[in-house]
Parts: structure tokens; C-alpha cells; sequence
């Protein structure tokens, strides 16, 4: 199972929409070994996922905990597509 974790400042309002956007795109590639979760940046470690979305403002906070991506625009549903292909591909889901 490979773990996608949306993460924020604070681990509420826009984790959470970025999660109901990722587990939306996962539904739609049809990823069955993708779980999605969310949570606050602070909380977050290696350990914590196989990949990292984060907004471009945490980019730097988020060095360092491995597979992270980083979104320009939190509500472009295109680029978080494209995010989500390309991380599915690093980790040999599709």
C-alpha cells in the first residue's frame, strides 16, 4: 500500500480539500494500493507517507521528508492530476 499525505499548516482547511482532490484523481486512475490522508506539516515525518503534496509556501519546511511534491496552485485540479500520475509512476503503480 503507498501513502499519499496532504499536508498544511495546520492540518485542516486546505490538507484536507488537496486529500478530497487526490483521493478523487486516485478513484479515477483507478489506484486500488493508494490510501490518502492529511495532516499539519509539523506532524509529518519520513516515515509518515510515500509521497508529499504540499502548496509551494512549504516547500521548504517540507525538505527532507522524501517524495515531495509541490503544488504552484492547490486548487488546479489539472496540475494535482498530473502530480498524482507522475508520483503513481515513481512508485510503480501504473
Amino acid at each position: 500500500m503507498t501513502k499519499f499525505l496532504a499536508m498544511c499548516s495546520t492540518g485542516l482547511g486546505s490538507s484536507f480539500m488537496v486529500r478530497m482532490n487526490i483521493e478523487d484523481i486516485v478513484r479515477e486512475l483507478q489506484l486500488p494500493d493508494v490510501t490518502v490522508e492529511h495532516t499539519d506539516i509539523s506532524s509529518a515525518g519520513p516515515e509518515s507517507a510515500d509521497v508529499f503534496f504540499v502548496a509551494k509556501d512549504l516547500a521548504e519546511a517540507a525538505q527532507g521528508l522524501g517524495d515531495v511534491v509541490v503544488l504552484n496552485s492547490i486548487i488546479d485540479k489539472d496540475e494535482l492530476r498530473d502530480a498524482v500520475k507522475s508520483a503513481a509512476g515513481r512508485h510503480g503503480l501504473l
